[in-house]
C-alpha cells in the first residue's frame, strides 16, 4: 500500500513539473517583448497575429503597464478584420473595466463606428443605424469636448437619413398594399421622429392622403 502511494506521489510530481515547464517555457517572452510583437504585427497590418500577442501579453502579464493598451489594440484588431461583433464586445468590456479612462471617447467611437460599418440598404433592418446613432450621441453628450465629436455629428446625420428612409419605405409599403391605417402610423411616425429629412415633406401629404383613405373602410 505505502508502495502504491509512492508511485502515485511520484507520478503527481513529474506531472506537476513537467507543467510547470511548460508554464515557464510558454512564458519565455517578456510583456516588454510581447508588446512589441503586437504592434509590429499591427502596424503590418497583421492583425491576427497581433490579436495572438496582445491575448497573450494580456493573459500572462494581467498586472503589466502594457495590459490596458492590450485591452485596446485586441478591440482595434478586431476592427480593422471587421469582426464587429468582437469588436464591440471588445470596446465594451474596456470601458467598463477602466471607465476613467482617457481612451474612453475613442472606445465610444469605435463602438458607434462597429455599428456604422454595418448600415444597411433601407429595406433592411436597422439596428446598426440605431445603435451608432446611440453610440454617437452617448459620446456627444458625455465628452462634448471631444475631437471625435464632429465625425460623430457627420455619422449621426447619415443615420438619421437611413432610418428615415426606412420609415418611409416601410409606409409606401403599407400604403401600396392598402394598409391605409399601418401607413398612417408610419407616416405619422416620420414626421414626428425625423422632421427635417426630406422624406417628412412627403409623408406629410401621404398623412393626409392615409386619413382620408382609412375613413372610407
Amino acid at each position: 500500500m505505502m508502495k502504491k502511494l509512492l508511485l502515485l506521489f511520484t507520478i503527481v510530481l513529474l506531472v506537476s513539473g513537467c507543467s510547470l515547464f511548460e508554464s515557464s517555457h510558454e512564458m519565455e517572452k517578456s510583456a516588454e517583448e510581447l508588446v512589441s510583437e503586437g504592434s509590429s504585427a499591427f502596424m503590418d497590418e497583421k492583425y491576427k497575429n497581433a490579436i495572438k500577442a496582445y491575448t497573450d501579453l494580456k493573459d500572462w502579464y494581467p498586472f503589466s503597464k502594457y495590459a490596458i493598451l492590450a485591452e485596446l489594440k485586441i478591440a482595434d484588431s478586431y476592427y480593422h478584420l471587421e469582426k464587429y461583433d468582437e469588436a464591440v464586445l471588445a470596446y465594451e468590456a474596456f470601458e467598463k473595466m477602466h471607465p476613467k479612462n482617457d481612451a474612453v471617447p475613442y472606445v465610444i467611437y469605435r463602438t458607434g463606428l462597429c455599428w456604422f460599418n454595418q448600415l444597411d440598404t433601407v429595406d433592411r433592418d436597422q439596428t446598426p443605424a440605431k445603435n451608432s446613432m446611440d453610440q454617437f450621441k452617448r459620446l456627444i453628450d458625455q465628452y462634448p469636448e471631444s475631437e471625435y465629436v464632429q465625425e460623430a455629428e457627420e455619422k449621426i446625420q447619415l443615420c438619421v437619413e437611413n432610418l428615415s428612409a426606412h420609415e418611409f419605405y416601410v409606409a409606401n409599403f403599407y400604403y401600396k398594399t392598402k394598409k391605409y391605417k399601418s401607413a398612417l402610423k408610419r407616416y405619422e411616425s416620420l414626421v414626428t421622429n425625423y422632421p427635417n429629412s426630406k422624406e417628412s415633406k412627403e409623408a406629410l401629404n401621404k398623412i393626409i392622403e392615409c386619413r382620408a383613405l382609412a375613413n372610407k373602410i
